[in-house]
């Protein structure tokens, strides 16, 4: 009857607490005057486990309080059945108090049960393998014990190529979450159906203009990997991904314009100008939110994540990412105060099969340069 989960304190505090009083009246007899604190027993016993053991403990406080009243010889007065009075009343609380919290509990289960379908239906695991990509993914949410928050992600394998999206909405809760499944739906919808990258990003701005009519925004970065391994990026306001090359160099590639956020609504026409990033076999692509580089440590520094690059370097896609996420959770020293997603893209070709890619650095080695925060 014991709950797997609970403090072992906890579970054996019922137990303890009858024997400290049955001890301390077995000593002093009845001039202490303690029997009555035998009810602590079952009182404690309702914080945890079922009702049923809050129901046998009361049981066996009300058979020591029996034992030690005839043994004080109380039964001839009233003090002994005032104890087994106030034995039985507290049992009778600590077991109503214990079957509400089984209730609650229960709906609770209920209620993370839903939050796992959303999440599943939100952001959904992005496939391991993609077209000649490997992919993993790390989300982080800013909400204690929430899973999903205002980040979104994606990863579509189509004709076209493999196509992405990584965003970021303004403010947390349920009503980011809510505008992070528009722009989801509408970019899976365009990412099958848009022959161009453009299409995908202007189906995506529309969906979004008409959904937070400039109430909220989202800041996004979209890529797509052709079958010839062209990189195109579109970049609507968002920090610009990080590009590792074999030797350890890092890259931050802007646009050579930044557009505005999703869902202002003021230009629904305008859309940034794609470029194209050289993104071979034996680079790695990490795409993020600023709640990566705007993490801070107790000192007030921002993540450096330029500088941490060679955290990356594990073969396996989704531990190099783990290794990345967990000093930058260090890098804080608690508790992250904005939702940070990361996806990182490899080929999974040999970096020799299509011969060496150029080297150099731009962009700051510290981190990029952000348009704004969302």
């Amino acid at each position: 009857m014991e709950r797997p989960s609970a403090p072992l304190p906890l579970t054996v505090l019922p137990y303890a607490v009858m024997a400290v009083v049955a001890l301390a009246d077995g000593i002093g007899g009845q001039s202490v005057g303690v029997l009555p604190l035998v009810s602590l027993g079952p009182a404690f016993a309702g914080l945890v486990g079922s009702w049923q053991r809050t129901a046998v403990i009361g049981a066996l406080a009300v058979a020591v309080v029996c034992a030690l009243g005839e043994v004080d010889g109380l039964f001839g007065q009233r003090r002994g059945f005032a104890s087994i009075g106030a034995v039985v009343g507290v049992t009778v609380a600590a077991v109503i108090a214990a079957v509400t919290r089984q209730r609650r509990e229960a709906e609770l289960a209920n209620v993370r049960s839903i939050a796992e379908v959303a999440q599943r239906v939100l952001l959904r695991p992005v496939p391991r393998s993609a077209g000649r990509l490997r992919a993993a993914v790390s989300y982080t949410s800013a909400v204690t014990e929430a899973r999903i928050g205002g980040d979104l992600y994606e990863v579509v394998p189509t004709p076209a190529g493999v196509r992405v999206v990584i965003g970021d909405v303004q403010g947390k809760g349920l009503a980011a979450v809510e505008t992070a499944a528009v722009v989801v739906g509408a970019f899976r919808e365009a990412a099958h159906d848009e022959p161009t990258l453009e299409g995908v990003g202007g189906r995506v701005r529309r969906a979004a203009d008409r959904t937070l009519s400039g109430e909220k925004f989202v800041t996004a970065v979209m890529a797509q990997i052709d079958p010839l391994g062209r990189t195109t990026l579109l970049n609507f306001g968002h920090p610009p991904p990080m590009l590792v090359r074999p030797g350890g160099k890092v890259d931050f590639p802007e646009p050579p314009q930044y557009a505005l956020p999703l869902g202002l609504g003021l230009r629904p026409t305008e859309l940034p100008p794609p470029f194209e990033v050289d993104f071979r076999p034996g680079d790695q692509l990490l795409l993020y939110t600023d709640g990566v580089t705007e993490a801070r440590d107790p000192a007030g520094a921002f993540y450096p994540l330029g500088e941490r690059a060679h955290l990356l370097a594990d073969p396996d896609p989704q531990r190099a990412l783990e290794a990345l996420r967990a000093d930058l959770i260090a890098h804080t020293g608690g508790p992250l105060h904005d939702d940070a997603a990361m996806l990182l893209l490899r080929y999974r070709e040999p970096r020799a099969a299509l011969g060496p890619g150029p080297d150099g650095v731009s962009g700051s080695p510290g981190g990029p340069s952000r348009p704004g925060s969302s």
